[in-house]
């Protein structure tokens, strides 16, 4: 018999919450979808609270720990959860996050209903993700002070893309391997490192994007370092007149992105041309993380939040249904990602 509550989290509540990672993740095997879309809906809960600046990091930080553990099945007190959650839940704007926060008992109990593999898999990812979120409540100011902190070094940059967006990729491989046996080729150890460098493309790419609007709150990403060597620093990269001093930065950090793509590119090769529905879960973040790439090097005002270099829906919705005619094809995927990264290098 159909359970009401998993169908409406797993399908209203989690296209609400999720935009364009819903694309995603309905063309995905069926086996699939479920532990990662319940993974996605209690991350994305997660991020919700880490994110709602009108309460203190400090409290913040405690529901955060305090859900990673209801995560893991750790013993805490369920009713301070749900009455953080709750006081969380009142600043949200967005009613789907609202109801997403308020849906926190039931998608933990969603949690218990997986096997015990996939719910091993869901927490691990969950609180990695978590520890990425932590890294930002730790490393960096309150948004309200008017303060910036920046990471120090590359590696400490590199770490976090994977907290956030590269151990997706790892976590996405073992769902493949778990759910559709004998459909990648590769060693598993090959397909998790393509993974890791897959999801750091993605986050490489919002690092950048979004420099401007994540300078504001009070967190620059691009490490003091890379900084130092460009002549810059955090409080330079707040005026948007220096978007073309500081294009020799982004390029630096635009050539590593585009390493991690040639890498998702593997990854996205090494499944079967017959296996189209994971295929495409894969190609589409591709593209339109490289048509982002696209928009951000040719705009010369990126480092004004006001000016984001956005995909627009029309834009994805053209990506989508170009890509109908690319998937079945190694040759033609090869050759429409290699040329946008191409278009790319050649802006430099």
């Amino acid at each position: 018999m159909p359970n009401p509550t998993r169908a409406f989290l797993l399908g209203p509540l989690l296209k609400g919450v999720s935009r364009s990672f819903y694309l995603t993740l309905r063309v995905l095997p069926t086996g699939m979808r479920d532990p990662i879309g319940l993974a996605y809906l209690l991350a994305r809960a997660a991020d919700t609270i880490a994110d709602t600046s009108l309460i203190a990091p400090e409290q913040r930080l405690q529901l955060l720990l305090s859900l990673r553990d209801q995560v893991n099945g750790v013993a805490t007190d369920a009713a301070l959860v749900q009455r953080m959650a709750a006081e969380v839940a009142g600043q949200q704007s967005h009613s789907d996050e609202k109801v997403l926060l308020e849906s926190l008992g039931p998608a933990l109990d969603v949690l218990g209903q997986l096997s015990e593999s996939d719910r091993k898999a869901v927490r691990e990812i969950v609180s990695t993700l978590t520890e990425g979120m932590e890294f930002d409540l730790r490393t960096f100011p309150d948004e309200r002070s008017g303060r910036i902190a920046a990471l120090l070094e590359y590696e400490e940059l590199d770490r976090y893309t994977y907290l956030v967006a590269g151990c997706v990729g790892e976590f996405w491989t073992t769902m493949t391997y778990a759910h559709m046996p004998s459909t990648l080729k590769e060693r598993p150890e090959i397909m998790a490192n393509r993974g890791v460098r897959f999801g750091k493309a993605l986050q490489m790419t919002n690092v950048l994007r979004d420099c401007g609007k994540d300078l504001r709150i009070g967190r620059c990403y691009l490490p003091q370092t890379l900084l130092d060597q460009h002549g810059l620093s955090p409080q330079d990269l707040l005026l948007p007149a220096n978007s073309v001093r500081a294009r020799p930065l982004m390029i630096e950090l635009l050539r590593k992105t585009l390493d991690h793509f040639r890498e998702a590119l593997d990854y996205t090769l090494a499944i079967p041309a017959f296996s189209v529905r994971l295929r495409l879960a894969c190609l589409w973040p591709i593209l339109i993380g490289l048509e982002t790439l696209l928009l951000l090097v040719d705009n010369d005002a990126w480092l004004d939040p006001q000016k984001v270099s956005k995909v627009r829906r029309n834009a994805v919705y053209r990506i989508i249904a170009s890509s109908l005619l690319l998937v079945a094809s190694n040759a033609l995927v090869r050759r429409s990602v290699e040329q946008r990264i191409r278009d790319v290098e050649a802006r430099f």
